[in-house]
């Protein structure tokens, strides 16, 4: 898993947000973000779009995890709590190991595990594209 850990290096948008993909596995994917000043919205509190790239990384990490070039289709995210410093964490566990259309829920958690968001993404796996042979 350490080829896709370094394919990810290559998420130059999630390494500009502060995203650190910490661990990679067979349909699974854990990545970090420390909320820094950048991070937070008008409200003081970290702005949706820098939690949801997070958990599309986790996303990404864990449907990539087979080799297969995967992008996804259709991602929703429900946001339950605030966080407005410290660390969140994505957890990315991969519910449906389809051929073509793989699934997973993304659990993101603040420093203390309590639940921020959690996060759906349905995906397509390019037949014949290794990540090995994307640019």
């Amino acid at each position: 898993m350490d080829k896709l850990k370094e394919f990810f290096k290559g998420d130059h948008f999630a390494a500009l947000a502060g995203i650190e993909l910490m661990e990679v596995r067979e349909g699974y994917g854990k990545a970090r973000m420390l909320i820094t000043p950048g991070h937070l919205n008008g409200g003081g509190f970290c702005q949706g779009g820098a939690i949801f790239t997070l958990a599309d990384l986790a996303f990404a990490a864990a449907v990539n995890s087979h080799g297969v070039m995967t992008v996804s289709t259709s991602s929703s995210i429900t946001f339950v709590r605030s966080v407005a410093k410290g660390y969140v964490y994505a957890e990315a566990t991969e519910i449906v190991d389809h051929k073509k259309l793989p699934f997973a829920e993304v659990r993101v958690t603040d420093e203390n595990g309590n639940l921020i968001a959690i996060f759906t993404s349905s995906g397509y796996r390019k037949e014949g594209k290794g990540l090995t042979s994307m640019p």
